[in-house]
């Protein structure tokens, strides 16, 4: 059956948006789904390891956020200028693709200021989108210095419905505890729940762990505005899957344990890479993957993910997924039940 964006919407109260994390990762609450008999169970986060036996494998996604969202001031107004950094275009010249807000200020040749000494001045070079623009980055130093330089005026780049100030401890708790490779705007949410704890207790019980890199943009955010799925476009994104990853889920599937898929990231990846015999290929490319009903899965036998916002690209995998009745129950009782949402919010695991 087609799907319509408007399928996916549900009634959202806004006190359920997270504003912050559970004070520890592992005991923010879990909604487990049962696929084969409906059957919906809430437990702790730490209760996940109820669920795997030795030889099951978690697929995580090692990605990690970098502090992508820079204060600036515009040449002669001074009018303050927010710059998000979505993707590094050419190292040699500290070119790179960035949104601006407030946009209509922000013309070719305009230069942006973001620190008192001026040392990181920047030129816009070009328009993108409405909102997008290539920025030339001007500074005197050496590439390392000048990733420092980012890194010291950046900060943690919480998504927009998070209304608060970005608190101390952001740069800590929105990254993952297995963050490795730098390249992401937004965290792999669903991995948040991780404890070092709770990953020790996993690996003595023989569940292993296979990684993979997907360095998730803000087009994973993306409003769908079209009411035809088939119509959508993802953003690409860059993902890697090394050989050892590959190797690791194949045996996992030939010896039919369950095949975990951390995040609709390492999804979307493993999704984005399989073998014509339903197995996992290595990867380094880009992928615009849009997974929606119907879909059929080859690789994951069961997710944990977040509870995603209404009408997301998001939430359309995890109906794929749990099937779109099954999962629209599953959201209207976390809704009931005052499960926390999105990004700091609580999870589910659907098996």
């Amino acid at each position: 059956m087609k799907m319509k964006t408007s399928d996916f919407d549900f009634n959202l109260p806004e006190e359920l948006l997270a504003e912050h994390p559970s004070e520890n990762r592992d005991e923010s609450r879990l909604m487990v789904i049962h696929r084969d008999t409906g059957v919906i169970e809430h437990k702790l986060f730490k209760d996940v390891i109820d669920y795997f036996e030795e030889g099951d494998v978690m697929i995580r996604n090692n990605t990690k956020v970098f502090p992508a969202r820079l204060m600036g001031n515009k040449e002669k107004t001074g009018a303050q200028i927010e710059v998000f950094l979505l993707r590094e275009l050419d190292a040699e010249t500290r070119l790179w693709d960035v949104l601006v807000d407030p946009a209509r200020k922000i013309r070719i040749g305009n230069k942006l200021f973001f620190d008192n000494d001026d040392t990181l001045v920047a030129e816009v070079v070009d328009n993108t989108t409405s909102r997008g623009r290539t920025l030339r980055f001007l500074f005197d130093g050496s590439y390392e210095e000048f990733r420092a330089k980012l890194k010291e005026l950046g900060e943690t780049p919480l998504p927009k419905y998070i209304l608060r100030d970005v608190e101390p401890e952001d740069a800590e708790r929105y990254q993952t505890i297995y963050a490795k490779h730098e390249g992401a705007v937004a965290a792999p949410t669903a991995g948040l729940h991780f404890s070092k704890h709770l990953l020790k207790r996993l690996e003595i019980k023989g569940v292993e762990f296979a990684e993979l890199t997907l360095h998730i943009g803000l087009g994973t955010f993306q409003a769908v505005e079209v009411e035809d799925l088939s119509k959508h476009k993802m953003e690409s994104e860059q993902v890697i899957i090394p050989q050892i990853t590959a190797d690791i889920v194949n045996r996992a599937i030939d010896d039919k344990k369950r095949v975990c898929a951390i995040g609709t990231s390492s999804m979307r990846s493993i999704e984005s890479a399989v073998s014509a015999d339903g197995h996992l290929n290595a990867l380094d490319s880009w992928t615009n993957k849009f997974v929606h009903p119907p879909y059929d899965f080859s690789i994951a036998n069961c997710m944990i993910t977040n509870f995603h916002t209404p009408k997301s690209t998001l939430i359309m995998m995890i109906s794929a997924f749990a099937g779109h009745d099954l999962t629209m129950k599953a959201y209207n009782e976390a809704v009931k039940e005052g499960y926390r949402f999105y990004s700091y919010g609580d999870a589910m695991l659907i098996l």
